[in-house]
């Protein structure tokens, strides 16, 4: 599994989610952080002001682990995260023992999974390059038989937070988990209020997806930040391709 490279600055933080014991967490230091000297992230699209992005702690991150560490673990249930940066929600389903895969599209994404791993004392878990658009690069170049591990199969519950932050004309986001979703499967998606999500919704209803949202709104207190944002579950009995 590969390390994270150098040339940016890191920080570890223990972050607490009920039900499951606080996690230690490497993170990137601050949102400034950047390094890219083999142009993997260039190559799939990521600009420098997004480079560091997949390395900070989200309060939608936050959020959608505390509702997966509150799901009963489900025998047989597959269960994917889509762009998971930090992977905090897989990182708790696996801890939980939750058969679950982290996915994403950033070259640093497994090294910071494999060392929040480590950090935790937790067993090896699941992570597939994933990224949304079906002519996206791989790392490096590579093709799809030069080893890369791609996501693959269908899953019964697919998660994100906060995957509605830039406009998908192409409705990428939507047609990958249109293509990974098995029948009858259940979508979350934690979504602190962006613009886009409307035309994400309408996405999601042509692949054969039913909406409900639920506001996840809470007060700050001594110990919690404030939290203004929704769960936007999605459920389908057949999934159109």
């Amino acid at each position: 599994m590969p390390a994270p490279m150098p040339g940016y600055q890191t920080k570890q933080q223990q972050i607490a989610v009920a039900g499951v014991d606080d996690l230690a967490m490497r993170s990137l230091l601050d949102r400034q952080q950047y390094a890219d000297p083999l142009g993997e992230a260039a190559r799939q699209g990521i600009s420098p002001a997004a480079w560091p992005l997949f390395g900070q702690l989200w309060p939608s991150g936050t959020r959608l682990a505390e509702l997966l560490a509150a799901r009963p673990v489900r025998v047989g249930e597959r269960i994917l995260e889509v762009g998971c940066g930090l992977a905090l929600a897989s990182l708790v389903g696996h801890r939980r023992g939750a058969d679950i895969t982290a996915s994403d599209c950033h070259p640093l994404v497994e090294g910071f999974l494999g060392e929040n791993l480590r950090l935790n004392a937790m067993a090896p878990m699941k992570y597939r390059h994933g990224p949304w658009s079906v002519d996206a690069p791989r790392p490096s170049g590579r093709p799809a038989t030069g080893g890369v591990r791609v996501v693959r199969g269908r899953f019964d519950l697919i998660i994100g937070s906060d995957l509605l932050y830039e406009r998908d004309d192409s409705a990428a986001l939507a047609g990958f988990i249109g293509r990974h979703a098995a029948s009858g499967a259940e979508v979350w998606i934690v979504d602190p209020d962006r613009g886009n999500r409307p035309a994400f919704n309408r996405s999601m209803a042509t692949l054969g997806f039913r909406l409900h949202e639920e506001r996840l709104d809470r007060p700050a207190t001594i110990d919690v930040a404030a939290y203004k944002g929704r769960l936007l579950t999605y459920r389908s009995s057949e999934v159109l391709q």
